[in-house]
């Protein structure tokens, strides 16, 4: 270990009790010894503990079917969930204007990205404003993320099957990290079974004694994994690892537009591969806070002002980071244009 490790090791233990999961990039987190003797179980352990209690404040707001549903399988999904009149509005809107477009290229895929701020969408886009502003819509959101803060809202076109020689790293079915987070898709056109739907393996949420005892023998390795996403505390699992952990084979989204779906990422899940060039659209949300907090609230996101600046507060941010040279921004401008077009 070198001087400079050594220097970080008062941080890097503090780490543990943070969203922290990079065993490659934290030598504590990263610990053969440590993780042997329990270290990444614990943290799997407790972060699902607390995250129950928390969602025990939210889980009057949310009907029993649902939350039922989310229980057993990881994930929540409402077909038609908006009347039909406010989903073809909400369609005109994302569609048929232009946004200021973010791109970031993995493999052979391009996610393309609109960060929203809600003060600038009342008067010009108001079905997109009510949207996401929908009590409901957050109140499911932060139940599935096991946290009472505020879900970022952007808008996402997914292109997939681009030529190139790299595979999407996301096509590898995995979980975001070791803690409940939530993602939330509202799908604005039909998703077919051949484009490259979102896929999770139902079940993968919960932590049972195979999934800990797989997790616990991936983390005494996964410092010196030669797949980045893996040793940096996404894990990666094939059809085999989700047999020795109990569970089924992914369940594929092909579904009809104005369908939502919210899952926890820390359950398994991908990007499914296509072989076809597609384009999926959505309005997309995500959740992610510190796991260990035993209360949901104080979030500084949560407070009006930046609330409807969220977008512009995460570009500034990625900016200042990139200037600095302490954060690589992936994400690219693409000019102004409609979210489909190239």
């Amino acid at each position: 270990m070198s001087g400079r490790d050594l220097l970080g090791l008062p941080l890097a233990a503090l780490a543990v009790f943070t969203g922290a999961k990079s065993f490659r990039d934290n030598p504590v987190l990263g610990s053969r010894w440590l993780n042997k003797h329990g270290l990444h179980v614990m943290r799997l352990k407790l972060a699902a503990k607390l995250a129950v209690g928390r969602r025990r404040l939210i889980s009057r707001h949310i009907p029993a079917a649902r939350r039922s549903e989310f229980e057993q399988n990881g994930f929540i999904c409402i077909e038609n969930f908006l009347p039909a009149s406010e989903f073809r509005t909400l369609q005109k809107e994302v569609l048929n204007q232009p946004w200021s477009r973010y791109d970031m290229t993995q493999g052979r895929t391009t996610t393309r990205r609109v960060f929203l701020d809600g003060v600038q969408l009342q008067h010009s886009h108001p079905a997109l404003f009510d949207l996401i502003h929908r009590q409901d819509v957050k109140d499911l959101i932060r139940y599935v993320a096991g946290t009472l803060a505020e879900p970022v809202f952007s808008l996402q076109a997914i292109f997939s099957g681009a030529s190139g020689k790299q595979p999407d790293p996301q096509s590898t079915v995995h979980s975001d990290t070791f803690h409940s987070t939530a993602k939330a898709w509202l799908f604005l056109e039909d998703v077919q079974d051949d484009a490259g739907p979102l896929a999770y393996v139902p079940g993968s949420h919960r932590l049972s004694c195979d999934r800990l005892a797989w997790e616990k023998s991936q983390s005494l390795t996964a410092a010196d994994s030669p797949i980045k996403y893996h040793a940096r505390g996404s894990f990666r699992a094939h059809n085999a690892d989700l047999k020795a952990m109990g569970l089924p084979l992914p369940h594929r989204f092909a579904v009809p537009g104005n369908t939502l779906v919210i899952a926890d990422t820390h359950g398994y899940h991908c990007r499914t591969a296509t072989k076809i060039q597609t384009t999926r659209v959505e309005v997309y949300a995500s959740l992610r806070r510190n796991p260990f907090l035993p209360f949901g609230g104080l979030d500084v996101l949560s407070w009006p002002w930046f609330r409807e600046r969220s977008g512009s507060l995460y570009l500034k941010a990625m900016d200042i980071g990139r200037r600095y040279g302490s954060i690589r921004m992936p994400w690219k401008y693409a000019g102004r244009g409609l979210l489909k077009q190239s």
